[in-house]
């Protein structure tokens, strides 16, 4: 006698989820969705239903454009202390950080500036804003650096050499709290390749490429995904 299949309801309904949002969705977002919906499940199940239903939320493929914050040598470049040498096994010890750009549905584009610990990848603090400016990078910063404070070990930063970076107030905001600055190689975003994993995870849950939502509605649904993707990963 065949076995009854006791997620039977669970793939209609991420089958339902993936077809709603034309293929778009993929395992993490799908979790977020479902969980609207009244049911909680783990995010590896429904990526192993996925795999089992032959679907996946791939879309993003397509690539779009990236944003550069670099505009020459500005101010002060960093050597690259961190030399692709994430691992660490003290909390707060490694961080790093990026700006990423959105385009929204409305016409208006969305930045984000998150900090990440590398120790487990998660996100300290972020700045969102509808321009890249300075204190989109430096009020996050200013958080994250409340956090480490208490820090057995001293900080150490990553980030590109972006003009943000370069800036007299990032340099002297980390030489006045005793922080190490480190900044990848012109043309080598696998430097920083903690942030840009990040990023391509965010973007493939959350944006795909394509002006799907209002500033307002990614800006709210990027402090949702952002945690899912953080706890998860």
């Amino acid at each position: 006698m065949k076995k009854e299949n006791p997620d039977l309801e669970l793939e209609k309904s991420i089958q339902t989820i993936f077809d709603e949002h034309n293929g778009n969705y993929g395992y993490r977002r799908i979790k977020l969705e479902l969980k609207k919906r009244g049911t909680k499940v783990n995010h590896k199940k429904v990526h192993r239903i996925m795999n089992k239903l032959g679907i996946k939320g791939d879309k993003f493929r397509r690539k779009s454009r990236k944003y550069s914050s670099y505009k020459g040598t500005t101010g002060t470049v960093a050597k690259n202390r961190i030399n692709r040498r994430f691992r660490t096994n003290v909390c707060h010890q490694k961080l790093t950080t990026d700006i990423t750009e959105f385009k929204c549905s409305d016409g208006v584009n969305l930045y984000l500036s998150p900090i990440m610990d590398m120790f487990n990848g998660e996100i300290l603090s972020y700045g969102i804003g509808m321009r890249p400016t300075l204190e989109i990078a430096l009020n996050p910063l200013e958080e994250a650096l409340k956090i480490v404070k208490a820090s057995k070990y001293r900080t150490t930063i990553h980030s590109d050499q972006g003009w943000h970076y370069q800036h007299n107030k990032w340099v002297k905001t980390l030489k006045e709290n005793k922080v190490f600055q480190s900044m990848s190689r012109k043309g080598y975003c696998l430097d920083n390749s903690p942030m840009e994993n990040f990023f391509g995870l965010l973007k493939q849950e959350m944006y795909y490429g394509e002006a799907l939502c209002s500033f307002e509605e990614l800006n709210k649904e990027l402090k949702n995904i952002s945690i899912i993707i953080t706890t998860s990963a």
